[in-house]
């Protein structure tokens, strides 16, 4: 299993459009290949609309 952490999690986003639901951002990790892990990761998230990318970062390394 790969590790999650911020740099893979940067290259999972790339591209994304801001402000962005989850599910969005899930297709676009998808179509930057990113690992199943990383996908999963993304699509559990409690949050559901992220306005930029360190607030998807806060979510997924944050205590949020």
């Amino acid at each position: 299993m790969a590790e999650t952490d911020p740099i893979a999690l940067q290259k999972a986003l790339k591209g994304a459009p801001y402000p962005a639901d989850r599910e969005k951002l899930v297709a676009v990790a998808k179509k930057n290949k990113a690992g199943d892990d990383m996908v999963e990761k993304i699509s559990h998230l409690d949050k559901k609309r992220f306005d930029s990318p360190a607030d998807v970062q806060k979510a997924v390394f944050g205590s949020e």
